[in-house]
């Protein structure tokens, strides 16, 4: 170590990007928080700036997920097509929209910000943190629509309809974990990125958008571990169960649900945070 680095670390600095004890970091995360909030505002916005539709896209690109795959699978699916299909859709559709963008922009959250991670000292862990949250905006635009569609096609609005609350704060707990997760692995393996529509699309078709898992493994037993082996799908379930008739949580899928959370959050903080040196070195 040479004179003037042990002059600097006497005088309180520390080299860009260098690894601080959990509790120094989470201080830090807490007190820069504005600026992840800050960013994920300008991130919202700046995706459909360019556009003549502006922030009505954020409405208008589920809806018209919504119709395409309705009437496409619909059609395939026939009879055995899950009861109350549409709104069954809906709170698919928009739901996992919410978790695979988080999990989509976490991958480009450290990448795509390489010039500030390698000029300024912060804790890395904001920009996953913001890029979840530009898309809980976008996921809070369209939500109350989709539960005024559902009232639209018929479903009576009950007390259990507050459930989707708790669901809403499992799904974004989970999403920022899987956020932290995927950005760590995409700095690690750049050639995870060409990969992540693939990713997406198997997430896609296997967590019960518009199918019914339960239907699934009544017909095949030994799909029985779906219940709990595909955390999207558990929050598909858990979201239908508050607002769709005819479909119900069990405590069980409530349980696995806040286990998903909190276990995705808290391994996703400490695999992202081990890596915190290696983000200043980030092409």
């Amino acid at each position: 170590m040479s004179d003037l680095t042990q002059l600097a670390i006497e005088n309180g600095l520390t080299p860009v990007g260098q690894r601080p004890k959990i509790g120094n970091y989470l201080k830090s995360f807490w007190a820069r928080r504005s600026f992840a909030f800050a960013l994920a505002r300008f991130t919202l916005l700046a995706s459909t700036a360019r556009s003549r539709l502006g922030v009505i896209w954020i409405v208008l690109t589920p809806t018209m997920q919504v119709a395409l795959y309705g009437l496409i699978f619909g059609l395939v699916l026939g009879d055995s097509r899950p009861d109350n299909f549409l709104p069954f859709l809906i709170i698919g559709v928009v739901f996992f929209q919410f978790i695979s963008g988080s999990f989509v922009d976490g991958t480009k959250s450290i990448t795509s910000n390489a010039s500030i991670v390698r000029s300024l000292d912060f804790p890395r862990i904001l920009l996953p943190f913001s890029s979840t949250f530009s898309q809980l905006g976008r996921f809070i635009g369209i939500l109350p629509i989709a539960l005024l569609a559902l009232i639209v096609l018929g479903e009576p609005v009950g007390l259990s309809w507050f459930g989707v609350i708790g669901v809403v704060v499992l799904a974004l707990i989970f999403a920022f974990g899987l956020a932290m997760l995927s950005a760590r692995l995409t700095t690690d393996f750049t050639d995870l990125s060409q990969l992540i529509p693939f990713l997406n699309r198997l997430l896609f078709y296997s967590s019960g958008v518009f199918f019914s898992i339960e239907k699934l493994i009544d017909a095949y037993g030994f799909l029985e571990f779906l219940r709990w082996a595909n955390p999207i799908s558990v929050y598909l379930e858990l979201a239908r169960g508050s607002v769709v008739s005819g479909y119900e949580s069990t405590p069980f899928e409530w349980i696995v649900g806040v286990i998903w959370a909190f276990g995705m959050l808290s391994t996703g903080f400490v695999f992202f945070w081990l890596a915190e040196e290696k983000y200043g070195r980030v092409n």
